[in-house]
């Protein structure tokens, strides 16, 4: 490959990227990681203004790497959704940045800068 149709290759799969960004539907909120409990767990300050414990299902295990700081995708439980939830999709700097423009992650980036 050249150079240049390695840099269109790498902005057709931003602009994927940017189209298959998930937003919050229904219950689900954003959140940051604060720590990995261990487990597959980790505890995670919702945009809600609750600490859930969260932990990764178990058809993510393997797919989904989450580190301290990373924006992520929760949705509460039914029963305990103030305490416990799952972690469904964790963002990408291309999608954060995204999320910041609509406006979703204002409350987020104030308290981590």
């Amino acid at each position: 490959m050249s150079k240049r149709e390695d840099v269109a290759a790498q902005q057709q799969q931003q602009e994927e990227e940017i189209r298959r960004t998930p937003i919050p539907r229904g219950k689900q909120v954003l959140g940051i990681c604060e720590q990995r409990v261990g487990g597959s767990r980790m505890k995670v300050r919702c945009m809600d203004g609750k600490n859930r414990i969260c932990r990764i299902p178990g058809r993510l295990k393997r797919k989904l790497w989450v580190r301290d700081g990373d924006i992520l995708l929760i949705e509460p439980w039914e029963l305990g959704g103030d305490e416990k939830g799952d972690v469904i999709f964790k963002y990408r700097p291309i999608q954060i940045e995204l999320l910041r423009r609509k406006g979703l992650l204002k409350d987020v980036m104030k308290e981590e800068f």
